[in-house]
């Protein structure tokens, strides 16, 4: 994985690109403790080689894992970076693009890179929302 800083200040932004083989759940849960990140955004495209995305089932709750054994294109892949009891955690979707057209898509669970996945990370200063007249 490299990265670069792009923009400083209180909304940092950084570009990451993951290597070939690489998962991107655990090198951006990793890129996200060691910045502190706290409040940010991730969008990326790129492709994987094969990846695990999940269906919530609210009964069972926990993900229903869909295996891609193929290659695919990260058509899209957004989502945010909040702080849980274990620290900042990435919480990704993705659509991913088959070779005959039809897509994948759900919670990223996991996945290998292949030949890159390219990530922009926008992340904003958290600070507690105040109530307002509208509130009780």
């Amino acid at each position: 994985m490299k990265w670069q800083q792009v923009q400083d200040g209180p909304s940092a932004v950084y570009v990451v690109v993951l290597d070939p083989g690489e998962d991107p759940v655990a090198e951006l849960t990793a890129f996200a403790r060691d910045r502190s990140l706290g409040a940010s955004q991730v969008t990326a495209v790129g492709a994987f080689s094969e990846a695990v995305v999940g269906w919530f089932d609210r009964q069972a709750k926990d993900y229903r894992p869909i295996p891609v054994d193929e290659q695919c294109e990260v058509l899209s892949l957004i989502g945010d970076v909040a702080v849980g009891d274990d620290g900042p955690t990435p919480h990704l979707h993705a659509v991913l693009g088959l070779s005959d057209g039809s897509t994948r898509g759900g919670h990223l669970l996991s996945g290998r890179v292949w030949p890159t996945l390219e990530v922009v990370v926008r992340d904003s200063p958290a600070e507690p929302i105040a109530p307002t007249s509208a509130w009780p």
